[in-house]
């Protein structure tokens, strides 16, 4: 269950973050939610002590959710200097 909470909560904030970006092209907001899923299932895992069986403690979602906005706030600064450049 945690798992499918995590790809959930991934999704979810790759798809708000391209929202918030204004980005329109549908390979980039793929790529965006499938960043948010890649990070939050990694930070969710590490911070569950390396178990997916069972529940998700609110501070493995907490640390799942910062670490997932956190990378996802990268990729846009770096996509933004890269176009620019």
């Amino acid at each position: 269950m945690a798992l499918l909470v995590l790809i959930v909560l991934g999704a979810t904030l790759g798809w708000l973050a391209s929202i918030l970006a204004r980005t329109e092209a549908p390979g980039s907001i793929l790529r965006q939610m499938a960043l948010g899923i890649a990070v939050s299932v990694v930070a969710g895992e590490i911070a569950n002590d390396g178990t997916m069986i069972g529940s998700l403690s609110f501070l493995s979602l907490g640390i799942a959710l910062t670490a997932t906005g956190a990378a996802l706030v990268l990729y846009h600064a770096v996509a933004r200097r890269l176009v620019k450049a």
